[in-house]
């Protein structure tokens, strides 16, 4: 079968409307950062679809990569052939011969975009089907239901007719960067990346912070998180990390409050600091990988008073799921490992023995006329650390 080139398709994208246009272009646009690293590779886009031309490299390396870029639904390695019967017929019995012995049915469905071409679509799933029969091994059956194969023939014109297989799945959702820019609160665990990883499916781009209270946490925690916000960069593109130093927080925090409410006030002074650097960052929202009752500061009563310091909006995309359904997604996109290295983030350190569960707003905010509040929060940001981190890529060290 000689593949030249690989016909992508997209789901959501083709409800948009008025907007469906930008839409595609940003996911072209992110199709071709992603390939930058081949050479003559090509994206196009042609009524509705998307193709690579593959130039000299094997198709194999490029679905790869494509199964990691959000806004593709599915991409077949394809044969572009000039429409004519005959050579119709000839590529798609390379394609049914290059099965080998995985195939034992088949199923010829033509697509005719070009009406110009004389020969209706029923009439030619006949006689491709036949020219298949008659000229492949005899173990080969028609199964209009459940094929082995399924043989495309799509006519997109008079000179161009692709002739694919079975469609490989891709990730689906929306292209980065259609949806906004958000920051996640990126701890070392395991639900942080993938709330991350569920946030670019719906399209956004994503900056994260994390929290660094040093020495209490070490500096092998700190890179635990840098190695999660590379491997994010295999489905978000450049990742920005802003590292807060919170040291000086949590000790006062320790000091000054009771000790069943220290998660409390902490998880209040993140998204304090979280939304002063998304505002700096112009970030719409805060991404964080709570899940309800998981732990002591995820009842709805810990979120309701630790949202309470905020007004920006917190999405929270594993709010429902369990643990093991978090994991198994950590499992699929490489973070889990990473996760369960055994460094300590500064949300463990202070844990106390019996933190509270239905915290109380006014005691939050009681407590929190023994600290200098704005103070804190203002030499958190001015001290934070930004890392950027690219794709296949050393990262960059900026400061603000």
């Amino acid at each position: 079968m000689n593949v030249n080139c690989i016909l992508l398709r997209y789901g959501e994208l083709s409800l948009k409307g008025k907007n469906k246009k930008d839409f595609e272009e940003r996911l072209v646009r992110n199709i071709r950062q992603k390939l930058e690293h081949f050479a003559g590779i090509k994206v196009s886009k042609h009524f509705g679809r998307l193709f690579i031309e593959l130039g000299d490299n094997p198709a194999d390396p490029i679905i790869e990569e494509c199964k990691d870029v959000f806004g593709l639904v599915g991409f077949s390695p394809a044969m572009r052939v000039q429409t004519d019967l005959e050579v119709i017929k000839e590529a798609a019995l390379r394609l049914l011969q290059s099965q080998g012995d995985q195939v034992k049915t088949f199923k010829v469905g033509c697509k005719r975009a070009d009406k110009r071409f004389p020969i209706g679509s029923q009439e030619m799933n006949q006689l491709v089907g036949g020219h298949l029969l008659a000229n492949s091994h005899s173990h080969y059956k028609v199964d209009v239901r459940n094929p082995d194969l399924f043989v495309h023939v799509e006519i997109r014109s008079m000179e161009d007719t692709y002739i694919y297989g079975n469609d490989i799945p891709g990730l689906g959702g929306l292209p980065v960067g259609t949806s906004g820019r958000v920051l996640l609160l990126l701890s070392g665990g395991i639900d942080s990346p993938v709330a991350g990883y569920l946030a670019l499916k719906r399209g956004v781009e994503l900056h994260a912070i994390h929290f660094h209270s040093y020495p209490f946490t070490s500096e092998r925690a700190k890179q635990k998180v840098m190695d999660l916000a590379q491997q994010l960069t295999r489905f978000g593109g450049k990742i920005r990390l802003h590292v807060v130093p919170f040291t000086e927080i949590q000790t006062e925090i320790n000091k000054h409050c009771y000790e069943s409410y220290t998660i409390t006030i902490m998880r209040r002074f993140m998204l304090r600091i979280a939304e002063a650097v998304a505002k700096k960052n112009s970030a719409l929202a805060l991404v964080t990988g709570e899940s309800l009752g998981q732990v002591a500061s995820q009842t709805l009563e810990s979120m309701t008073a630790i949202n309470a310091v905020t007004h920006m909006p917190i999405l929270r995309p594993v709010v429902g799921w369990d643990k093991t359904e978090i994991i198994d997604i950590s499992k699929e996109i490489d973070t889990y490992e990473t996760s369960i290295l055994p460094y300590e983030d500064c949300c463990t350190i202070f844990t106390p023995k019996a933190p509270k569960t239905r915290p109380d707003v006014e005691v939050c905010e009681r407590l929190e006329t023994k600290l200098n509040v704005e103070q804190l929060v203002q030499e958190a940001v001015e001290g934070v650390e930004v890392i950027d981190f690219f794709p296949q890529k050393e990262e960059e060290v900026s400061f603000f």
